[in-house]
């Protein structure tokens, strides 16, 4: 019996990606836009959210899983190195900016015009002064952060309401609804009635004491292999993997990234979508 794709699975069956990587792999490019927004995207400002096209979940092969992959604090230092190497596996992704690191100095003037301008790459909302990073003090005045977002929306010209939030890994979707810090219930709650659509992650990838990515790609493989056959991701079959455009400074973080991505291409088990294709996310908020 076939399973419905967005929903909770209850069979915990080993993917064995790692199993089946092998030379004769073929290199998947399930998020390849470009030709199809190339048309399009001289006459759009922001290729944000409206760009992307629906993914009909349908679509998807059942025995592959969707991954979606988000990058916080942009533009940052490391922006630009995300950027070669998404557009070198030809792989989509969500950055969630901070809105005043848009117009912080020149170079990040340039980053954002850059992300702006890939049709690889979808913006959304990570608040505009992230939480001043005093994220207690942030949360205790909902109205406050609902500002905050609203500013940075704005400011950025995002067509859309998604939205993450600073220091946090909440959720607001029609279909979950996830704090981890109770205190800022409040503030997450005045965000989804104001009609933002709050999304956290399922799978970090962690800095080292000097900033850089922590650990290998082969360890972070092993950690999306587990979340999949344990079930542990927030929709059945789709991970939303956080890292920081911050991370990826030296060449040995550019390096694991590379090639956590180009492995998962290469196990043929995974598609890459932006994050305004996560299940239900178009939904009309309650």
């Amino acid at each position: 019996m076939r399973k419905i794709f967005a929903g909770k699975s209850t069979n915990k069956a080993f993917l064995g990606m790692f199993a089946l990587m092998s030379a004769t792999s073929v290199v998947l490019h399930s998020c390849n836009f470009k030709n199809e927004v190339n048309d399009t995207a001289s006459s759009q400002e922001h290729p944000t959210a409206e760009t992307a096209p629906k993914m009909d979940n349908e679509s998807v092969d059942p025995d592959k899983r969707v991954i979606y992959l988000t990058f916080d604090d942009g533009p940052n230092q490391g922006t630009e190195n995300l950027l070669k190497i998404l557009d070198k596996r030809n792989v989509c992704a969500t950055a969630f900016l901070v809105g005043r690191h848009a117009y912080g100095s020149t170079k990040q003037k340039k980053d954002f015009k850059l992300l702006k301008e890939n049709p690889l790459i979808e913006l959304a909302n990570h608040s505009f002064t992230h939480a001043h990073n005093k994220y207690s003090d942030f949360y205790k005045t909902a109205d406050a952060v609902v500002r905050d977002f609203d500013i940075a929306k704005d400011s950025l010209k995002l067509h859309d309401k998604i939205a993450r939030t600073p220091g946090r890994n909440i959720w607001r979707l029609n279909n979950i609804n996830v704090t981890d810090i109770k205190s800022s219930t409040a503030a997450a709650d005045g965000l989804k009635r104001a009609g933002y659509k709050v999304i956290g992650w399922d799978l970090e990838w962690r800095p080292s004491h000097k900033m850089t990515l922590k650990g290998s790609h082969e360890a972070m493989l092993k950690k999306v292999d587990s979340i999949f056959l344990n079930d542990l991701e927030k929709t059945s079959r789709h991970l939303v993997f956080l890292t920081h455009d911050q991370y990826l400074r030296d060449t040995d973080s550019i390096n694991e990234l590379d090639l956590f991505i180009e492995k998962l291409q290469k196990s043929n088990k995974f598609v890459f979508r932006k994050i305004s294709q996560y299940p239900k996310i178009n939904e009309v908020l309650n």
